[in-house]
């Protein structure tokens, strides 16, 4: 019993099964790698109008898309931000030195009489090929492919190191409850999902049902889309939208209850 209790969460943030929705939603908010609309700019631009979410987090988008009645953020390529609400401040989250690796962009968006912050993420990729996470028989070389891939996990995980400590400081420095949304490019119990989570609530642990596997490229469960909340707001439902294949990862949508003014 005590080692099914160590591992319930950590198995919870891969496979979840809550009791429903908590409550009314108020506040709808969808996140999307896009592949850049290499799968069909226009499904997207219907697929995303047709959700009528209060905030769109777009990641790998770097051009955006038009929505009737939408206002678009897009300080930086690879971000775009569409919201039906005031928008009241926004802000690259932007290493120091040369590093282009952005990874966010922060919002403040006034909703029903009061301010959240929310941050696009985006981390830095791993870059791998099919063919390098495939192994075969051959021992030779599924021995070279995993020295492959070790050599692209370190300088990486190098660089979430810093990307995430400057998403925490966005974070921990936001005078508004803080919604987070994005592709991290890493799984559950990683170092990244622990410390861009912490004091946060999972929506997808708190709300979400069945399987978390947001991308699907690699035709086996791997979860790397999330997003998090303050405390103060609360999630009530979380999907993985599987209904659709328009980008390599699926879409998730998390809708919350907040207290107005």
């Amino acid at each position: 019993m005590f080692i099914a209790l160590v591992f319930l969460n950590p198995i919870k943030r891969w496979v979840n099964y809550s009791s429903g929705k908590k409550g009314s939603p108020e506040l709808k908010v969808l996140s999307f790698n896009t592949k850049a609309g290499h799968m069909g700019r226009d499904k997207i631009q219907t697929y995303l109008k047709s959700q009528n979410a209060d905030v769109i987090l777009l990641q790998e988008e770097g051009k955006g898309y038009e929505i009737e009645g939408y206002q678009k953020v897009n300080p930086f390529g690879g971000f775009t931000v569409l919201t039906r609400h005031k928008i009241i401040s926004q802000k690259i989250i932007r290493p120091q030195g040369e590093d282009l690796r952005i990874p966010g962009v922060q919002i403040d968006i006034e909703v029903k009489g009061r301010v959240y912050r929310f941050i696009d993420v985006y981390l830095h990729p791993f870059r791998f090929e099919k063919e390098m996470v495939k192994l075969n028989g051959d021992s030779d070389a599924n021995e070279q492919k995993v020295k492959d891939v070790i050599k692209k996990l370190i300088p990486t995980f190098k660089k979430h190191q810093e990307q995430v400590g400057l998403l925490r400081e966005s974070i921990e420095n936001s005078p508004y409850p803080v919604i987070v949304g994005g592709d991290f490019n890493s799984v559950p119990n990683s170092y990244e999902y622990y410390h861009v989570s912490e004091g946060l609530e999972d929506a997808f642990l708190s709300s979400g049902k069945g399987s978390g596997t947001s991308f699907h490229d690699y035709k086996f469960p791997i979860r790397i889309d999330y997003i998090f909340s303050s405390k103060s707001v609360h999630p009530v439902s979380y999907l993985v939208d599987r209904s659709i294949s328009i980008s390599d990862h699926y879409p998730v949508i998390a809708e919350f209850a907040i207290d107005s003014k």
